[in-house]
C-alpha cells in the first residue's frame, strides 16, 4: 500500500473521525486515546476527505466528507446564536480562525456534492465572521458565547490578531466568488490590508525557538492566503524567510505541518506563475515530510502523520491536520515530478 493510501486509510479507519462525523483534535499515542472532537479539525477533515476522494475516486472518502459536513451543519452550528463554537462543550468560545476553516471545509463538500445545506451554513457562518469578529482596527481572534464579547488578547499567536488570520479570511474570498456578494469581497480586501501590514513584524515574534516554529506554522497560513492576492514579490520574500527559519530550528524542533505548508505554497505559487519553484528546496521539504509518517501494526496509528519531532525523535501525537497537509503536499510534489501540476488554491486543505 502506498504512503498516500495508508494516510488516507488512517483518516478513515483509525477512529480519528467519530461516527457522528466529528473529528478529534489528535491522538495521544502513548495513552492510546483521542482528544475531544473539535469543530475546526472537523472542517479540516472535510476538506481532506474531499481531496482524497478527488485523488482516488473512492466513495468512502466522499461519504466521510459528507458526515463531517452534516456534523458541522446539524450539531455544531448554533442557528439561534448564529455562531460556531470551538467545541460542543458548554461555555466553549468561538474562534475567527476556526470559523474560516469550517466555511472552506463546507464549501469543499458543496463543490463535490452540490448539496445546498453546506453552502447555506457556510454563508451564514461567513456572515457571522464579519458581524461578530471584525473591529475598526482588526479582527478579534476569540469571542465568548453566548455574549459574543471579545476575549482578552494574549501574547501567543492564536490569541491576538495577526497576518495568519488571512487564511481564515479566504472564506470571504471564496464566498464572494460563489455568491457575488460585494460585502464578502470588501471584508476580504480589508483583511488583506491588515495582514500585509502585520507581515514584517510577525516573525520571529519570540526569542524562544520552539515558539518561532509554532509561529512559522501560523505565518505559513498567511503565505497560503497570499496566493489569492497575486503578489508574487511578497510571496517570494515570505517563502524565503519561512524556509530559512525552518531549517535553522528544525534540528531542535520541527513541525511536519510547516514542512508541508511551505512546500504546498511553493508548488501553488509555481503552478500559478507567481514564484518559480526552487526545486532543490522543494525536494528537501518533500523528503523531510516522509519521516513523519507512522508505520505500525495498529490501524489507529499506521499511516497517520506525527505532529512533529524534537531532536530527531517523533513526538507522540498522531494529528489529522498534519496528516491532511502532508498527504496533499507529497501528492502535489509527486505530480510535479511526473510533469503535472495539481497544486491549486481552490483545493487547498
Amino acid at each position: 500500500m502506498t504512503p498516500f493510501r495508508r494516510g488516507g486509510r488512517w483518516m478513515l479507519d483509525s477512529g480519528i473521525q467519530e461516527t457522528s462525523g466529528g473529528t478529534a483534535r489528535y491522538r495521544l499515542v502513548a495513552e492510546e486515546r483521542n482528544l475531544p472532537v473539535s469543530t475546526e479539525i472537523t472542517g479540516y477533515a472535510a476538506s481532506t476527505f474531499v481531496f482524497l476522494y478527488e485523488e482516488t475516486g473512492e466513495p468512502d472518502y466522499l461519504e466521510a466528507a459528507v458526515r463531517a459536513a452534516r456534523f458541522l451543519c446539524r450539531e455544531a452550528w448554533n442557528p439561534g446564536l448564529r455562531a460556531m463554537p470551538f467545541e460542543l462543550a458548554p461555555g466553549s468560545p468561538s474562534y475567527f480562525f476556526d470559523c474560516g476553516i469550517i466555511v472552506r471545509g463546507l464549501l469543499a463538500v458543496w463543490r463535490a456534492t452540490r448539496d445546498q445545506e453546506p453552502l447555506d451554513v457556510a454563508f451564514a457562518c461567513g456572515r457571522a465572521m464579519g458581524r461578530d469578529f471584525r473591529t475598526g482596527g482588526g479582527i478579534h481572534p476569540v469571542i465568548s458565547l453566548p455574549e459574543k464579547s471579545p476575549q482578552p488578547y494574549e501574547k501567543r499567536w492564536s490569541r491576538e490578531p495577526g497576518c495568519f488570520q488571512l487564511k481564515s479570511a479566504l472564506a470571504w474570498h471564496d464566498l464572494a466568488a460563489i455568491t457575488g456578494d460585494p460585502q464578502f469581497a470588501e471584508w476580504w480586501q480589508r483583511a488583506l490590508e491588515m495582514a500585509v501590514a502585520n507581515d514584517p513584524v510577525f516573525l520571529p515574534g519570540s526569542p524562544e525557538r520552539e515558539r518561532v516554529m509554532d509561529r512559522l506554522h501560523a505565518y505559513s497560513y498567511y503565505l497560503e492566503a497570499m496566493l489569492a492576492a497575486g503578489r508574487g514579490g511578497t510571496l517570494k520574500a515570505g517563502i524565503g524567510r519561512a524556509a530559512a527559519y525552518l531549517r535553522e530550528i528544525a534540528p531542535d524542533f520541527a513541525r511536519s505541518d510547516v514542512y508541508a505548508q511551505i512546500l504546498r505554497v511553493r508548488l501553488m505559487a509555481d503552478a500559478g506563475g507567481q514564484v518559480p519553484l526552487d526545486v532543490a528546496a522543494a525536494e528537501e521539504e518533500a523528503t523531510a515530510i516522509t519521516g513523519f509518517q507512522y508505520s505500525a501494526d495498529d490501524p489507529r496509528l499506521d499511516g497517520g502523520y506525527c505532529f512533529g519531532s524534537k531532536h530527531g525523535a517523533l513526538l507522540p501525537y498522531a494529528n489529522p491536520v498534519s496528516t491532511g497537509f502532508c498527504l496533499q503536499a507529497r501528492q502535489w510534489w509527486l505530480q510535479y515530478e511526473a510533469g503535472t501540476r495539481g497544486a491549486s488554491l481552490d483545493r487547498l486543505i
